[in-house]
């Protein structure tokens, strides 16, 4: 059987982006990968990994292009089939490219068809928008003012020696 997937780049920005890809089911992640890179102009020398996704793009387990934790060992692309991850009930994955530019992505499964005689695959089927020259930028927003939390904000005025708790001339 064929997976058609629909890769969408998680962009804030007015034109959508996103690839049409055949895949076979039998192929792996490191597979899929590949033609995500390709289908968008990525050279492919980057990290990258997957994540397993529910219905609200909620990130779950990460699948990983390669193992570089210490602890923990990671679940490899090229050792799992698409077939054995996704399917009808588990439709979504999120893909993440180059872990500095944070290329994000949206894939998933829109339908499961029969091999179609003298097509190669993977393919290409359509190609809508054009990636901009840098990933599209991450906004966190608070729901609410008391949501918010800024990491270098601790109260204190560092020109005001008087109140703070040490001796100024300890060594």
């Amino acid at each position: 059987m064929i997976y058609r997937f629909r890769v969408i780049l998680d962009n804030d920005t007015e034109d959508d982006v996103f690839r049409d890809i055949e895949i076979r089911e039998t192929d792996n992640l490191e597979d899929l990968h590949n033609t995500i890179n390709q289908s968008f102009g990525f050279d492919g020398n980057e990290m990258a990994s997957f994540y397993v996704s529910d219905t609200q793009w909620n990130q779950g387990e990460e699948i990983s292009l390669f193992d570089l934790s210490e602890e923990t060992p990671t679940r490899l692309m090229h050792d799992i089939v698409i077939n054995d991850l996704v399917n009808k009930q588990q439709t979504r994955l999120i893909y993440v490219y180059d872990f500095f530019s944070m290329w994000t992505f949206y894939v998933e499964l829109a339908e499961i068809v029969e091999e179609a005689e003298g097509v190669d695959y993977p393919n290409l089927m359509f190609v809508h928008g054009q990636i901009p020259d840098t990933a599209p930028e991450k906004f966190f927003e608070a729901e609410d003012d008391d949501d918010l939390f800024d990491e270098f904000d601790d109260g204190l005025d560092i020109d005001d020696y008087e109140s703070l708790d040490f001796d100024e001339n300890w060594n």
